[in-house]
């Protein structure tokens, strides 16, 4: 069964490499270098959560992105 998750990316501002987090499996995370190592890092990641996380389904249904300013 094939299912699709929605990763975000962001960079991290110390060391400067990628973390990524699947946003329907709480926890779900990883880094790396570079966009195709994490993907590899990503999806061995997943695979992992999904063989050891209870029954998790239905997983949560991703809505989407909002950026927020806010003046301090």
């Amino acid at each position: 069964m094939t299912h699709h998750f929605t990763v975000v990316v962001e960079r991290d501002p110390d060391s400067g490499w990628l973390v990524g987090e699947v946003t329907e499996l709480p926890g779900c995370y990883t880094q790396a270098q570079d966009m195709a190592e994490l993907e590899k890092n990503i999806r061995e990641a997943i695979l992992v959560y999904l063989e050891t996380a209870q029954d998790i389904r239905p997983f949560p249904e991703f809505v989407g992105l909002q950026r927020i300013e806010v003046t301090m």
